[in-house]
């Protein structure tokens, strides 16, 4: 089972001369109708980023892109993974098609957290690392963890 975070129609101006949803807009769904939902509910995301010039920022991802989707199609983009350590994010996320259920693609991502002052790596504030902890001990049973690529860079 996967945690949903929000589903997305894919629009003309995403798709390419191979009438199918160009490979940047991937990247994009995944950051801004994924990643930003989870950013926001650890508090890391663009509020975060404006307010305590505390952020996320993405130092590494893997994609794959598992069937096409074109225009008018509608994609759910749920959680798989997530986990951290003191100053990384680890998550992976999958796109799949809303009425078909086929897999469109994954990403898994390692990110920092960021002083924006300083722009330099910071340590997780305890109220994140608190809210972290509480969503991985609710959802974990959720995740799936096989073939994960950067498990062994957190440092636990």
């Amino acid at each position: 089972m996967t945690l949903y975070l929000n589903s997305k129609k894919i629009i003309k101006d995403w798709t390419d001369y191979n009438g199918h949803m160009n490979v940047a807009y991937y990247v994009l769904i995944f950051d801004l109708f994924g990643a930003e939902v989870l950013m926001k509910r650890f508090h890391m995301g663009e509020e975060s980023a404006k307010t305590s010039k505390k952020s996320t920022m993405v130092v590494e991802s893997h994609i794959t892109y598992n069937q096409e989707v074109k225009e008018g199609d509608e994609v759910d983009v749920n959680l798989l993974f997530f986990d951290h350590d003191k100053k990384r994010l680890q998550y992976k996320l999958e796109m799949i098609h809303k009425e078909k259920k086929f897999l469109v693609s994954t990403i898994e991502t390692l990110s920092l957290y960021v002083d924006l002052n300083q722009r330099k790596v910071a340590e997780f504030e305890d109220e994140k690392v608190k809210m972290m902890d509480q969503y991985i001990q609710e959802n974990s049973s959720n995740f799936k963890s096989e073939n994960l690529k950067f498990s062994g860079k957190l440092k636990k």
